[in-house]
């Protein structure tokens, strides 16, 4: 149970921050392994990102909802606009990343990949900003944000397959070069992670259980507490992360992600 707690605040703390989620718990799991089998480890390692996924929904409900009657007809138009951009971005992930799924979990999974895309994307993260000092955005809100540009952000995503990535990391990179302000590129990243980590976490469940598996007592418990606290800590990831891009850049993320990425190197050559 405790262990479920450790991995929860990881997953709730990296699964928004451009730090990659997976590549954490890749390399926490070298150290922290939980006492069950491979299949439920592999399965729990996903599922859990539905605590993620539901802090985004409470956050964002109204802004989501086309439903809502406190919005105008002009108002739930967007909404359903935005989630008509949002469904393409994710269709290259489908259609590639469901192919590639089980060839990446059986021979990327390791920190010598996760230590390498860390270090990588953390060095793009620093030129890019650098780059882009003192430019004007071409899309400062979401409104104007086209499906072209929506689909670009989505092969975007198409990078974050490669654990130590990130997901988030990928798509606001591509994002921002495309001309997406920080903010813009932020948010439209948090809502593709809606439908792409729910697709991912159904699939793990189904193959868990395709397999032959099931859950007991105390697995269920495990799963759920991890859930939980992986709500509750990317709740206040995410309000975290939407104030400090208010008056800060992406480059502090860049520079942990290589000091990170350069410790584990460090620790593996040495000790493992």
């Amino acid at each position: 149970m405790i262990k479920a707690v450790i991995l929860g605040i990881v997953e709730g703390i990296t699964e928004f921050l451009p730090i990659s989620s997976t590549g954490h718990i890749v390399l926490v799991n070298e150290f922290i392994k939980l006492n069950e089998t491979k299949a439920f480890t592999d399965m729990f390692n996903v599922v859990i990102q539905l605590g993620a996924i539901l802090a985004v929904v409470v956050l964002y409900f109204h802004k989501l909802n086309p439903f809502s009657p406190r919005k105008s007809h002009r108002e739930r138009s967007h909404t359903w606009t935005l989630w008509w951009k949002v469904l393409l971005a994710i269709v290259p992930s489908v259609i590639v990343g469901l192919p590639l799924n089980d060839w990446m979990d059986a021979h990327l999974m390791n920190w010598a990949v996760v230590s390498a895309t860390l270090i990588i994307y953390g060095i793009l993260f620093i030129v890019i900003e650098n780059h882009n000092r003192g430019l004007t955005p071409k899309f400062s809100d979401l409104n104007t944000l086209p499906y072209q540009t929506a689909l670009f952000i989505g092969l975007f995503q198409l990078l974050s397959l490669v654990p130590g990535t990130s997901r988030s990391g990928a798509t606001i990179l591509g994002a921002i070069i495309i001309g997406a302000s920080r903010y813009v590129a932020t948010e439209f990243s948090f809502f593709m992670a809606i439908p792409t980590m729910l697709g991912a976490s159904l699939l793990k469940i189904v193959k868990f259980y395709a397999h032959g598996n099931a859950f007991n007592a105390e697995q269920g418990w495990v799963l759920f507490i991890g859930v939980v606290v992986s709500f509750i800590v990317a709740y206040l990831s995410i309000r975290f992360l939407l104030n400090y891009i208010k008056k800060n850049d992406f480059k502090a993320f860049g520079w942990y992600r290589i000091i990170l990425g350069a410790l584990v190197i460090g620790y593996f050559v040495l000790f493992a």
